[in-house]
């Protein structure tokens, strides 16, 4: 079958593989969509990164260099052993099912897996698509069967690996300290309108949030939020915590998302935020975390991270998928391509014009994209 595989930095290639052997406890699954991540451009651009080598293969997965990549994946079940096996749901699963994958890799038996049951956080951490184990730019992908969330039968699937991001994004709301039902009168700040700001705006609007802030520098990406986003700046134009402060009696916003993961953003971001407010970071830094003291700490700010999303949140945001809680998010997806044109029509688009996008999805079948 035909997969789009990293080698190297910069070096994604479309290689013939063989068909998925299944495990045990594994199904395999056709593929209809997936999506390109952030942490996939990160690896393309600078890896690899998190993707195993031949000198640390992953500790779960046991593989290393060439991996197919794509762990926002969702599909049709393609074949079930005998015997049958049990979805993430507890539902026995059948042949043409419509799914969604939560593509993480953890050992459930560590003290984060079982004591703490944060899976999120496992010392084996890895995702499918990243750690080896078969990713989303395929043909199919054996998967775990507990790993599978089951959909309605009449359900499109042109948009369900949204799924994935919109967890993530999921994951800043659940971990904030914050009752759920808290959030209807919060204001909230996200830096960064990139995939992952995004799907957080998404999030607190499907939590009742209705004064939500975005700070993000490019123009094309501030036209994107408009209509999604309360109000957005520009922080190459306008200082992002005064405008904060006189959209909030004076008192800064409640919380701050960092979905930018840069320092004069998140410098930003503490003085937009009100005394003992709150700021939540997602963004992967690629420069040292370093708090501004003259923030932090003479406002008592509590700061949080957050890593990914846990079984629950998987679980809750493909509830609320379905259930169409997340209306909308579709225009996320600012292109579609084929498998075969990953590497120029993919991840070079985002490279040469990272601007013009929010979300680029790929399928191995072509007649999806009439």
């Amino acid at each position: 079958m035909k997969a789009a595989r990293f080698y190297g930095q910069g070096d994604v290639r479309i290689d013939d593989i063989p068909e998925p052997k299944l495990k045990e406890g594994q199904v395999l699954v056709e593929i209809e969509w997936g999506g390109i991540c952030g942490s996939d451009l990160h690896e393309y651009l600078k890896g690899p990164l998190v993707i195993p080598t031949e000198q640390r293969p992953h500790p779960i997965s046991g593989e290393s260099l060439p991996v197919v990549l794509c762990h926002e994946f969702c599909g049709r079940i393609a074949s079930v052993p005998a015997g049958g096996l049990k979805g993430a749901g507890g539902e026995e699963l059948r042949e043409g099912m419509k799914v969604m994958v939560d593509p993480r890799l953890n050992c459930r038996s560590c003290n984060a897996c079982v004591e703490m049951r944060s899976t999120n956080i496992c010392g084996s951490w890895g995702f499918l698509g990243l750690s080896g184990g078969g990713g989303g730019f395929a043909e199919r992908s054996a998967v775990r069967a507990d790993m599978l969330y089951s959909l309605p039968d009449d359900m499109d699937l042109t948009n369900v690996a949204l799924i994935e991001p919109l967890a993530v994004g999921r994951r800043a709301i659940t971990q904030s300290g914050i009752p759920a039902d808290g959030w209807a009168d919060k204001s909230v700040l996200v830096l960064g309108g990139g995939p992952i700001g995004v799907a957080v705006l998404h999030n607190l609007k499907a939590f009742g949030v209705t004064k939500m802030y975005v700070s993000e520098p490019t123009t094309l990406r501030q036209e994107q939020l408009q209509g999604l986003a309360t109000q957005v700046f520009s922080p190459m134009k306008v200082k992002v915590a005064e405008e904060c402060r006189k959209l909030t009696d004076g008192l800064g916003v409640d919380v701050v998302i960092d979905c930018a993961g840069v320092g004069p953003a998140m410098r930003d971001g503490m003085d937009a935020l009100r005394r003992k407010g709150t700021y939540i970071n997602v963004a992967g830094w690629e420069t040292p975390f370093e708090l501004p003291m003259q923030f932090s700490m003479f406002k008592e700010l509590v700061v949080r991270f957050t890593m990914a999303y846990d079984d629950a949140d998987f679980a809750d945001t493909v509830k609320d998928f379905v259930a169409g809680k997340y209306k909308g998010a579709e225009k996320m997806v600012t292109s579609r391509i084929a498998i075969e044109d990953i590497k120029e029509e993919g991840f070079e688009q985002l490279v040469k014009h990272k601007d013009k996008h929010v979300k680029i999805l790929a399928t191995p079948k072509k007649e999806l994209l009439v």
